[in-house]
């Protein structure tokens, strides 16, 4: 019986790595596992000596950790883009992001505006800082905890307007998308995906990483709310 291929991974790739596993285990054979936390958590997991096969994070964090040796060498890969976008409580109205000038005003008539601790709340603070609104919205600002999404927030009635990766906040009970970013505040991130070195099965965390970037698995990541770096 083949053994199970383990894998860490950020919360933003966690619905599209569940789908994908299941994929790659029905269609080809391969168990493949993914646990999922916060990028910070994870890649402190990493750092602090876990064990497992593949790692899937922020290009960033992935290229650092491969820098100081927890990735094999070449074996990192981009795998997905994901846009960060906009989100309102249920029922809220919702108010077009055509525009810059309207996620000016969108952030501006926000009471609490919710952010996570990832790539994409670094990249909400410093484009809130380059707009020059950080002095009037740092007291609206709430942080998520590692791992929980912004939108939980918005569910709760803790804030009323949040930004994150589509993936974390598509199908969010409580939860509707607005949209992406308008123009040059478009925020992205991509992930990238490699094989750790304290894998004992390289060869094959090496076959199921090439079935992660697979045209199947750009396929499911479009319905995840994440799509190929290509396109």
């Amino acid at each position: 019986m083949n053994r199970e291929i383990s894998g860490l991974s950020s919360m933003a790739t966690r619905p599209v790595l569940a789908e994908l596993s299941e994929h790659i285990r029905t269609v080809h054979g391969i168990p493949v596992r993914f646990e999922a936390a916060g990028g910070v958590q994870t890649a402190r997991r990493v750092r602090e000596g876990a064990e497992a096969d593949l790692l899937v994070l922020a290009s960033g964090a992935l290229a650092a950790l491969e820098e100081e040796g927890h990735v094999l060498p070449g074996t990192a890969r981009p795998l997905w883009l994901s846009e960060v976008v906009a989100a309102v409580p249920e029922g809220a109205p919702l108010s077009a992001l055509d525009t810059e000038a309207d996620l000016r005003n969108a952030l501006l008539s926000a009471r609490r505006i919710a952010y996570s601790t990832g790539p994409s709340g670094t990249a909400l603070v410093d484009l809130v800082t380059r707009t020059g609104l950080i002095d009037t919205l740092q007291d609206r600002l709430v942080q998520a905890a590692p791992g929980i999404p912004a939108g939980s927030l918005l569910a709760s009635g803790e804030a009323d307007l949040a930004f994150q990766q589509h993936s974390e906040l598509m199908g969010l009970p409580g939860v509707v998308v607005v949209g992406p970013l308008p123009g040059d505040s478009a925020i992205s991130t991509t992930f990238s995906g490699g094989v750790l070195t304290s894998s004992v099965q390289s060869d094959r965390a090496r076959e199921a990483l090439e079935l992660l970037g697979s045209d199947a698995g750009a396929r499911i990541a479009r319905t995840r709310g994440m799509r190929s770096p290509e396109e």
